[in-house]
């Protein structure tokens, strides 16, 4: 079997550089729908919505992400997510994600129009699936 093309992956989030490897593919949660990047993707531009960001390093596990929105630069030869808030799902705290859904039900309550609400609403739902992948009932 060929060996799948390797390129720069860097997650970062505003506290620090989460992870800088060549991978072999990330599937991000982009706001149009789950991504896989490969070597030589297109250039493309997109938002990131909260969920999880699977990496594959060249020859290693794959690794999971939980991210809280952003957005990722993708490029022939490597991809970069900067994302508004990042962590490994293993060390994910479950008591952040029912933070963040309960300022996100104020938020919705507090809208002053529709766009608003609806963004807040949005946000609830991908917040609350997000939940439902990573805390095990």
């Amino acid at each position: 079997m060929a060996m799948a093309e390797a390129f720069q992956f860097e997650l970062v989030s505003p506290e620090r550089l989460l992870f800088s490897k060549q991978v072999e593919s990330v599937v991000i949660p982009g706001s149009e729908g789950e991504m896989t990047v490969m070597a030589n993707h297109a250039p493309v531009m997109t938002t990131i919505k909260p969920g999880i960001v699977t990496v594959t390093p060249v020859g290693g596990a794959a690794e999971r992400y939980v991210v809280f929105g952003g957005f990722a630069d993708i490029l022939p030869s490597g991809c970069t997510l900067l994302a508004e808030s990042a962590t490994p799902v293993a060390s994910l705290d479950r008591a952040d994600i029912a933070r963040r859904i309960e300022a996100a039900r104020h938020e919705m309550s507090e809208a002053k129009d529709d766009h608003s609400r609806t963004k807040a609403e949005q946000f609830l739902h991908q917040l609350t699936t997000l939940e439902g992948i990573v805390v095990p009932a």
